[in-house]
C-alpha cells in the first residue's frame, strides 16, 4: 500500500486485534492492575481489551484516561499550532478515584493503551511522565524497592523511523504489544467515520474486517 493511500479499519477488526493481544497478555500471566488510555484513540481499544483480560473471581481492571496532544509551534506570533513535535498534557490521572482500588501506582502492572504508534512521541511522553509520578511516590512513601511494570498496547505500529524511544527494558522484555504492524499509511478509524456503513464497506474491501 502506498504511503498516501488510506487504510480503513472496522470495529470488528479492532475487536479481533484486541482479543488477540488480550489473550496473549493473559497467557503470559501479565494481567495489568490498571489500564491507562490515551484519549481519544486509546479509549475504545482500552475498553475492548479489558473484556479479554478478565479473570474469574477478580474485579474489573480500572481504566483511567490521560489526555495528550501533539503540537508544533508554527512560529509567526507564537500562537499558531499544528500537529507536530511538542506534547501538551490536557488531562491526567485521577488519583482520588484510583485510591478506591489501591494506595498508589507503586509495584503495579500498568498497561498504557493507544490506537497507533506513529512517531512514538506521545507514547514516550506518557511512559516518561508516569514513571516520574511513580518515582515521586516511591520517594515520598519510602518504597524504593518495589518495581512498577509499564507495558504498552497499540492496535497498529507504523513501520517507520521513530522520533522518540521507549525504555529498552520494556522492549526487550516483551512488554510492548502491537497487534499488527502496517506501513506508513493514513489510518482511518471507525470512530472518526461520518458514514459508518460506507466506512465498513471500504474496510471490508481492504480485508480489514
Amino acid at each position: 500500500m502506498a504511503n498516501d493511500e488510506k487504510m480503513y479499519i472496522s470495529y470488528n477488526n479492532i475487536h479481533k486485534l484486541c482479543k488477540k493481544v488480550g489473550y496473549e497478555i493473559i497467557a503470559k500471566d501479565e494481567r495489568p492492575d490498571i489500564i491507562v488510555a490515551i484519549t481519544g484513540g486509546g479509549m475504545i481499544p482500552a475498553r475492548i481489551i479489558r473484556s479479554f483480560l478478565k479473570v474469574k473471581g477478580q474485579k474489573n481492571i480500572p481504566i483511567q484516561a490521560i489526555g495528550l496532544s501533539l503540537y508544533e509551534d508554527m512560529g509567526v506570533h507564537g500562537d499558531t499550532e499544528n500537529i507536530g513535535k511538542e506534547v501538551i498534557r490536557t488531562q491526567w490521572l485521577d488519583f482520588g478515584s484510583l485510591e478506591q482500588h489501591f494506595d498508589s501506582l507503586i509495584g503495579k502492572k500498568i498497561l498504557i493503551v493507544d490506537e497507533v504508534d506513529d512517531t512514538r512521541t506521545t507514547l514516550h511522553y506518557a511512559v516518561s511522565e508516569l514513571q516520574k509520578e511513580v518515582e515521586e511516590q516511591q520517594k515520598k512513601l519510602d518504597r524504593l524497592d518495589e518495581p512498577t511494570q509499564f507495558s504498552i498496547f497499540v492496535i497498529h505500529n507504523k513501520d517507520k523511523p521513530k522520533k522518540a524511544e521507549l525504555p529498552k527494558e520494556m522492549m526487550e522484555s516483551g512488554h510492548y504489544y502491537a497487534a499488527t504492524t502496517v506501513g506508513d499509511s493514513w489510518l482511518c478509524y471507525p470512530w472518526d467515520a461520518e458514514d459508518i456503513d460506507e466506512h465498513t464497506k471500504l474496510a471490508a474491501a481492504q480485508g480489514n474486517i
